[in-house]
C-alpha cells in the first residue's frame, strides 16, 4: 500500500513564509512527477507546481516567484517552499505523485490527506 504524508501547514501572517514537505511510503516501484495542489472553500482544486522525476518544475503564474518547490528521490519527498505569503493562498493544500507501485507493478495516481495553510494577521 503507498499513502503520501504531507506536514507544515499552519496560520501565518501575510509576507510571511511556511515550507510544506509530502512523503510517500510503501511498496513503491518508481515515483514520476510529484505536485502540490490547492483548494480553497468554494472553489475548485488547482495546480500549484509540479516537478519530474528529473527535476524539472512547473508553477500556476499566482505563485511564480514567491514559491518553489524541490525533490528528494532519496527519501521519496517533495517540499514547497512558500514565501511572500498572501491572504488568497489561504487553501487545503495536497500532495500528488504518480507512483508505480511493486508486487503487483501498477501505476497510479496517489494524494495526500491535505494540509490546512491560512494567511491571515
Amino acid at each position: 500500500q503507498v499513502q503520501l504524508v504531507e506536514s507544515g501547514g499552519g496560520l501565518v501572517q501575510p509576507g510571511g513564509s511556511l515550507r510544506l514537505s509530502c512523503a510517500a511510503s510503501g511498496s513503491i516501484f518508481s515515483i514520476n512527477a510529484m505536485g502540490w495542489y490547492r483548494q480553497a472553500p468554494g472553489k475548485q482544486r488547482e495546480l500549484v507546481a509540479t516537478i519530474t522525476g528529473g527535476g524539472s518544475t512547473n508553477y500556476a503564474d499566482s505563485v511564480k516567484g514567491r514559491f518553489t518547490i524541490s525533490r528528494d528521490n532519496a527519501k521519496n519527498t517533495i517540499y514547497l517552499q512558500m514565501n511572500s505569503l498572501k491572504p488568497e493562498d489561504t487553501a487545503v493544500y495536497y500532495c500528488n505523485a504518480d507512483i508505480v507501485s511493486a508486487y503487483p507493478f501498477k501505476k497510479n495516481s496517489y494524494w495526500g490527506q491535505g494540509t490546512q495553510v491560512t494567511v491571515s494577521s
